[in-house]
């Protein structure tokens, strides 16, 4: 497995009592021996990471020298349609990357580190017992034209993940034998232990890209955009489904200059295997205003970016929240301009979806 540092130093890991009595739980805690194991009784709640304000002058530090360690209680796969047929029960959530527009901490709060869920194997067997129930896709979607696709890191990132746990590699081994599925996950870190999987075609990953200049104030702790484009056909080669996540599309005053020379690289770039197999998701800026609040605290810089009131407008989330979102009609001219770049730009990217 890859070093995982300067990402991750690990020095504390708050685990349940139940998480270390199970296999995937001991196998962590022996990769960092030297870390202090500070135990508690749940996952969800550690004052020290989670929900205290005070954390955000620590945000970088938290999740750089922080894990935590817990048992998924719920243990459930959820309808999606967009991305993916189903949303898979997460195996970890939280990240040590630190992008300054992640939905993440506005639900478990602040800096929140990775927790991994050491109880993968009740979660492979349930997810064995969903992808049985489903039979052969009677239909195409736009999720897949053949298969049944899960996502498989809603809340996390799975290839950093893959540094802390076998959870990813699990999962993708399970799907590997799965004719009828096939595993998806975006991420923004380019882990090349990946490459050895061997995955037959069956684990989608969705590099997420962005203009280069727009990614250095925003994605902070994560892959170069420069990095991520060029492990795409490496990636494609060693047999993965490899998509492009246009993810969030920010609306800077050269957004349309920075777009059009991304594509331009990308088409020069991406090799003709990769193209022929190439599919994107366009997803625009959903932002918060107490994590704006937050990210004052830490990365003042990325909120001159993502908080702009004149050109936002609030938004109703399916979870309760209230979000800010583009204006309409500003949101859709944007959609349709984009769309539009992609189809001069790179006519062999085919989008899946957008909003």
């Amino acid at each position: 497995m890859r070093e995982a540092a300067p990402l991750l130093r690990i020095s504390r890991i708050y685990a349940e009592e139940a998480a270390l009595a199970l296999p995937r739980g001991q196998q962590i805690v022996a990769r960092w021996p030297d870390a202090e194991i500070v135990p508690v009784a749940s996952h969800w709640l550690i004052p020290e990471v989670h929900g205290d304000e005070t954390n955000v002058n620590r945000w970088v530090r938290i999740k750089t020298e922080a894990l935590v360690l817990g048992v998924k209680k719920s243990v459930a796969t959820r309808l999606n349609g967009r991305s993916a047929d189903f949303i898979a029960p997460s195996t970890a959530n939280g990240c040590a990357m630190a992008c300054a527009y992640c939905y993440v901490p506005r639900r478990k709060g602040y800096s929140n580190p990775v927790t991994v869920f050491a109880n993968i194997d009740e979660i492979s067997r349930h997810l064995a017992r969903h992808i049985s129930r489903q039979g052969v896709k009677a239909e195409p979607n736009q999720c897949d034209p053949e298969a049944w696709v899960y996502d498989i890191g809603e809340n996390s990132d799975c290839s950093v993940d893959a540094l802390i746990s076998e959870n990813v590699r699990d999962l993708c081994e399970l799907f590997r034998m799965s004719p009828t599925a096939k595993a998806s996950f975006a991420t923004k870190y380019v882990n090349r232990d990946l490459l050895d999987w061997d995955p037959l075609g069956r684990t989608r990953i969705r590099f997420s890209l962005m203009p280069h200049d727009t990614a250095r104030v925003t994605d902070i702790r994560t892959s170069p955009i420069p990095e991520r484009i060029a492990a795409i056909n490496d990636f494609v080669d060693a047999g993965y489904e490899v998509h492009l996540n246009f993810s969030p599309v920010i609306l800077t005053p050269t957004w349309i200059a920075d777009w059009t020379a991304l594509l331009r690289e990308l088409d020069d770039v991406l090799s003709d295997r990769a193209k022929a197999q190439l599919a994107c998701e366009i997803i625009f800026l959903t932002h918060n205003e107490g994590l704006h609040e937050v990210n004052l605290g830490w990365h003042p810089r990325g909120e001159e970016l993502l908080w702009t009131p004149g050109m936002q407008e609030p938004k109703r989330s399916q979870n309760g929240a209230t979000n800010v979102r583009y204006r309409s009609p500003l949101k859709g001219d944007a959609v349709a301009a984009l769309r539009a770049l992609i189809e001069r730009e790179l006519p062999s990217c085919r989008v899946r979806y957008a909003f």
